[in-house]
This record gives structure tokens, C-alpha cells and sequence, in this order.
């Protein structure tokens, strides 16, 4: 602070200042400084206030702190009610709704719809009067909620104090305040680390924040609100003309707002942009259960006006449901290609997530004893696009008076070896290795496996016949079956023996990379095959490297390097790493100088649907000049392919101005050996 300026006027621009840096952090998601100038001018700011506490004012970005805890929550009346939204489960109710909306309206009178993600979180109330944040509320019953002003605060994405001009004396903004799956992960993360409760999804964990007494805890949390819309009185009407134009208004004000916001001409554009989403869906930073469709025209919605709880303009288009109640029947336990035991719940069948489900998966024996889930129970499960369903929660008040506890086994299940839990590890394991036929089978299925050596039409129902026949005992016998014993087989042709032949021998021509992953060594995924790949650059130097040596491979840590060389120890291994070579398995040399690869350095994202070569196969080649292939966009992605129907990442780019090929250019890069 300069002698010139008084404590009030400095006060003023570090507001000024720190409330643009968190609207282009958290709003924008394109920081303007380093964390370490933002929290510079924040502790300056806190050591005006402390000096002079008459500065202290409601907006002031030191106030997202949170304070002393409240005895209860006061209710507050909405002014204007906050209704729910009728639900549409297909597309035959999402088309009734369509014709409800024509048949009230004069043929005469045009409209379209706007198209948003319906977030999963929790639905609040803001008002500001002469653009200052001076209350928040939950939804409650509609007519009243609860005040939760203190914990709003800190969420870093509501503004304090209102951007830009042209917002009314008082304006009351309504979004949905949710956490990001990151955030939900790192807050369970915490908690189990501590031994206390997790919390059992996104919304879960964001409703327990926002209605905490102590406003420091929700502080600690990394929630956000993502808004959409404004509550008009009738003296406000003519403030914007149309839902989107409204929240652009919001946006400009200082919100956040939904960048995946759409508006169409009919219900086609309704359905399509549905679609879209339900495809993007798993690969959303945070959870979205469906669609919400409103008639953009402000005019039009007046004319239409409500039903006794929800808006006549507007509906919800819901995704099939996440998370589903059953009954848990049985417990099995399944030995995996490590000899690690997983307990696998036997389900009364019920359809989640858009499919029919009867097993789930309990992780280890660790997480049953957290649960506290016995058989018999009700449970609630979860599942989110690919991933395996996996049970979240115990309803503890149905659980029948016969329930019975889940026994941890002290024997392997299929080779009847002694169980082990090394120290250090949640896991049992078996301690058969070779002699134990589910370590055996899982090793050849994932050494098959499409991302490992992608041996075309080699399933796990034909592996377990092939074992089962005393046909392979170890990956590198596959190489050695002929189509003649192959058609003996139980459904197998001789035309199809042929073609596994064949996808044999095309195999034989991999990648390091992808060879030392099929290799199934003990946590090493793709990403550090990949590592290891690039770092020794040859088998051989791989297979002598010490663990010291190992330690210098990026993200290989004691344990991996200790895995790794443990492997590479065992005579054995060496015996099928050696008769896998001598039957013909090879890959191209990898340049000893990374850093001289074309795309070293090089960032790059892949979006849309490719037509001439998968994704995976996309990224493998990009990753083989050199380049690092992210999940997703930022101000340091160097290049995005867009393929066909390309979301939300080719309009981030298209934002940041990063640059973007279709998938022509990306053929032609890969071509050229890299050269853009």
C-alpha cells in the first residue's frame, strides 16, 4: 500500500481485484494470475480489515471463510415460489409434453426450446440488492426454505458482488449448488483416511454441506453453483426477453452458467441434444440425471403458466437412474489374475443405469466391514456408465431379522491354497500363483485383452475352454496352437479356428508398450508401461534395471519398482517372456532420444467419434511421437482432433482459441511423422 492511498481505497481495489481473479478462476476456468499472487493480495486484504474492521463489508472476498457457527437455520418465504418440474421417462412423454405445449398455444405463435444438463445437487436461492449478495436460501417446500447465507459464501463460484451493469436494485438468481466428482472423491478420500462415514454420491455430499451450522466445514468443501434462472417479479419483466438470453445476462453479471447450453427449433432438437448428453454423460466433471427442456420465450411460458407445482413450459427428461435398491442374496468371492479375492455381491436383479444388474462389486473385506453389510440386506447400488456397479449403502432399517453375517474365507475358492493379506494392503490374496487355475485364466484373458496384445475373437468363455482342455498353460503356448485342435473345440468351426490363427499371428506385432502391460505385471496400467517404454527404451534394459534405476521412471514409486523387479526375478516369467519372443513376438525400436520425438512436449485431446481408426488407436499413435493425450481441454493443450459430434471439449477449445483439427488433419499429422 502506497503512502497516496488511504486503507479504504486499497481495500476497494484488492476487492476489485480478487473478486476478478475468482470470477476468471472459478467462473471462466482461465486464471489471470498464480495462486501465490491471488493469495498475496488476500492476506493483504485481511490485514486491512483486521487493522480497520469498519472495511469489512459483506462482499468482501475475505467473508467466503466462513464464521462462527449458527444455533439453527432461520426459514425464509420465497417471494416468488420455487417449483418442481414435471419428468418425462422416454421419448413418447417428452413428445406428449411437446403436443400439451401446441395444443394451448394459437397456431400462429412460435417458440423454441432451450436445452440444459439438469445437474444433480441441490437447488438455492439467491438475492442481491444493488448488486451485493445479501442472501441465500434452499428450496424447501417451494413457498419456504432454510437461510443458509453464511455457507453461500463460500462457495467460490457465487458472486459476492455483481459484474458488468444493467442488473436490477434487487435480483434473485436460482441454480443448482453441486461437487464435482473430483471433489466428491477427495472428500471420501479424507474421510476414509479418518475412519468416518463416506458420503454415498456427488448430491449426498453437497446437501450435507450446504446445511451445515458451521460454515467453516462447508468452506473446506469445494462446492460450486451453476445458475439457471432469474425469478422475475412483475415489475421485471421486461428485463430479457428469453431463458437463454437470461442466462447470458447471468453471465455477464458474474455467474456460472452452463456452457452446454443449447437452444432448438422442436422437439427433434430436443431429442438429439438428449442423446448427445447421454453420451457425454460419464465423461462430465460432475453428475447430470437428465435433461431440462423450457420454452425459451418469456411470452410464450406466460401464456402457458403452471399447474398447481410445476411450469407447464417446462419439463425434466431424465437419464435412466444411477443408483437402485435390492436385496443382497449371496456373497462369492472371485480370485483375479494376482490371486487378489474380491467379494462379489449376488444381487436380487434390478435395472440401473440402463441395464438389468445382479452382481456388484464390494471391493475388499475392508469395505464390507465399513458397510456394515450382512447377507439379506437392503442395499442400495450404484452404477455410472461402463463402470462396474458397486454397492454404496446399507439401509440399515430394512434389514431382515435372518440376515447373516459375510464370512472372510481362510482358503482360495478355486485352488483351495492358504489366503494371505499382505501388510500394508486391504486385499486378500491367494497363494497359489501357477498352480491356481483363476490366476492362470485371468492372465491369458487380460493378456488377450484389447488394450494389451488385442487378440481379435480370443473371449474368456474360449480361454476357459482352452485351459480347460489342457491346451495352454501359459500365454506363450497360445502361439502355438494350430486351427486343427482349435475346431475340435465346443462352438468353433473350422473357419473360425482359422481366423484366432490368424489374429494370432497379426498380434505378434505390438508395441513395447503394450507388450510389458499384457505382461500383467502388478500395478503397471498403460500409463506406466508407457513410462517404462520411453524411459529404457528396450526390453533388455528394462528386465536388468534395479529398483533404484526404476525409481527414476516417472510415476513409479518403492512399491511399483519393487513389483516390477520382483517380476522380472522370477525364472519362470523369464521362460514365457523368452518362448513369447521365439514365437515371433516383436514390436519397433523405440528412439533412445524422447525428447527428439516429433510431439514431445506436446499436449494434445481427442474428441468426437473417429471413423478410419478408434480412439485408443488414436491415442497410441499420437503417444508413439511423443505427445501426451489428456481427458481434457485447458489454456496448455497444444491441439484437439475433433471427430463427428465433438461436445463440450471442441467448444472449450474453440473458447480458449486452442487449435483443432478434424480427423483428416489428424491422419495427416500421424502421416507426416507428426508434423501439424
Amino acid at each position: 500500500m502506497t503512502n497516496s492511498t488511504s486503507p479504504d481505497q486499497r481495500a476497494a481495489e484488492l476487492r476489485d481485484q480478487l473478486h476478478l481473479y475468482s470470477h476468471q478462476y472459478y467462473v471462466l476456468d482461465q486464471p489471470l494470475v498464480p495462486d501465490a499472487e491471488y493469495d498475496r493480495l488476500f492476506r493483504e486484504l485481511q490485514a486491512i480489515e483486521a487493522e480497520h474492521p469498519e472495511l469489512r463489508s459483506p462482499d468482501s472476498p475475505t467473508q467466503r471463510v466462513g464464521g462462527e457457527p449458527l444455533s439453527a437455520f432461520k426459514t425464509v418465504r420465497h417471494e416468488i415460489p420455487m417449483l418442481s418440474l414435471d419428468n418425462a421417462f422416454s421419448e413418447d412423454e417428452l413428445r406428449d409434453f411437446d403436443r400439451r405445449v401446441r395444443s394451448r398455444l394459437a397456431d400462429e405463435q412460435s417458440f423454441h426450446y432451450a436445452c440444459e444438463p439438469k445437474l444433480d445437487g441441490i437447488a438455492a436461492s439467491l438475492l442481491y440488492v444493488d448488486g451485493i449478495l445479501v442472501r441465500g436460501a434452499t428450496r424447501g417446500d417451494g413457498q419456504q426454505g432454510e437461510d443458509i447465507t453464511e455457507n453461500v459464501r463460500t462457495v467460490a463460484s457465487v458472486p459476492l458482488k455483481l459484474r458488468g451493469a444493467g442488473w436490477p436494485d434487487e435480483l434473485e438468481v436460482r441454480g443448482e449448488i453441486y461437487l464435482p466428482r473430483a471433489g466428491f472423491e477427495k472428500i471420501n478420500a479424507s474421510a476414509r483416511e479418518a475412519g468416518n462415514k463416506l458420503f454415498v454420491n456427488p448430491r449426498n455430499a453437497a446437501a450435507g454441506s450446504l446445511r451445515q451450522l458451521d460454515s467453516r466445514i462447508t468452506a473446506s468443501r469445494p462446492l460450486e453453483m451453476c445458475c439457471y434462472s432469474i425469478a422475475l417479479r412483475d415489475d421485471q419483466q421486461e428485463l430479457v426477453a428469453s431463458h437463454s438470453e437470461a442466462l447470458e445476462k447471468l453471465a455477464q453479471w458474474g455467474f456460472l452458467v452452463s456452457p452446454l447450453l443449447k437452444v432448438v427449433d422442436d422437439i427433434d432438437g430436443c431429442l438429439a441434444y438428449y442423446r448427445d448428453l447421454l453420451q457425454q454423460r460419464d465423461g462430465l466433471p460432475y453428475d447430470i440425471d437428465g435433461i431440462v427442456f423450457k420454452v425459451d420465450e418469456l411470452a410464450v411460458q406466460q401464456t402457458l403458466g403452471f399447474v398447481s407445482r410445476a411450469p407447464r413450459w417446462a419439463i425434466a427428461h431424465k437419464f435412466p437412474a444411477q443408483e437402485e435398491m435390492t436385496t443382497l442374496k449371496d456373497v462369492e468371492f472371485q480370485v483375479g489374475r494376482t490371486g487378489a479375492v474380491t467379494p462379489v455381491a449376488k444381487l436380487e436383479p434390478v435395472f440401473v443405469g440402463g441395464v438389468t444388474v445382479s452382481n456388484a462389486t464390494l471391493h475388499n473385506f475392508d469395505e464390507i466391514q465399513r458397510l456394515g453389510v450382512m447377507i439379506g440386506d437392503q442395499i442400495i447400488i450404484r452404477r455410472a456408465g461402463d463402470v462396474i456397479p458397486q454397492v454404496v449403502q446399507v439401509v440399515e432399517g430394512k434389514r431382515p431379522a435372518d440376515a447373516r453375517p459375510i464370512l472372510v474365507p481362510e482358503n482360495c475358492p478355486v485352488c483351495d491354497s492358504p489366503l494371505e493379506k499382505p501388510p500394508g494392503e486391504a486385499v486378500l490374496r491367494c497363494t497359489g500363483g501357477l498352480i491356481c487355475g483363476a490366476q492362470r485364466r485371468e492372465g491369458i484373458k487380460h493378456f488377450a485383452s484389447r488394450k494389451a496384445m488385442d487378440i481379435d475373437g480370443l473371449g474368456d468363455k474360449l480361454v476357459d475352454q482352452l485351459v480347460e482342455a489342457g491346451l495352454i498353460e501359459t500365454v506363450a503356448d497360445l502361439f502355438r496352437l494350430e486351427a486343427s485342435q482349435l475346431a475340435e473345440l465346443e462352438r468353433m468351426g473350422q473357419k473360425s479356428a482359422e481366423n484366432l490363427v490368424a489374429a494370432l499371428e497379426k498380434s505378434k506385432q505390438t508395441t513395447l508398450p503394450r507388450f510389458l502391460f499384457a505382461l500383467g505385471i502388478r500395478e503397471v496400467g498403460e500409463a506406466t508401461a508407457r513410462n517404462l517404454a520411453l524411459h529404457f527404451t528396450t526390453l533388455a534394459a528394462l528386465k536388468s534395471a534395479s529398483e533404484e534405476a526404476l525409481l527414476a521412471v516417472t510415476d513409479v514409486g518403492p512399491i511399483v519398482a519393487s513389483h516390477i523387479h520382483a517380476f522380472f526375478a522370477v525364472a519362470h516369467n523369464q521362460e514365457v517372456i523368452d518362448a513369447l519372443l521365439a514365437a515371433g513376438v516383436h514390436w519397433p525400436e523405440i528412439a533412445q532420444n524422447v525428447s527428439a520425438q516429433p510431439l514431445a512436449g506436446q499436449t494434445w485431446v481427442l474428441t468426437g467419434n473417429l471413423d478410419r481408426m478408434t480412439r485408443s488407436e488414436a491415442k497410441e499413435k499420437l503417444q508413439a511421437l511423443g505427445a501426451k493425450v489428456a481427458g481434457s481441454v485447458s489454456a496448455k493443450t497444444d491441439c484437439v482432433a475433433a471427430g463427428a459430434a465433438a461436445g463440450s471439449k471442441l467448444k472449450k477449445a474453440e473458447e480458449l482459441g486452442v487449435k483443432v483439427i478434424d480427423e483428416e488433419g489428424l491422419i495427416a499429422v500421424l502421416k507426416q511423422g507428426g508434423q501439424l
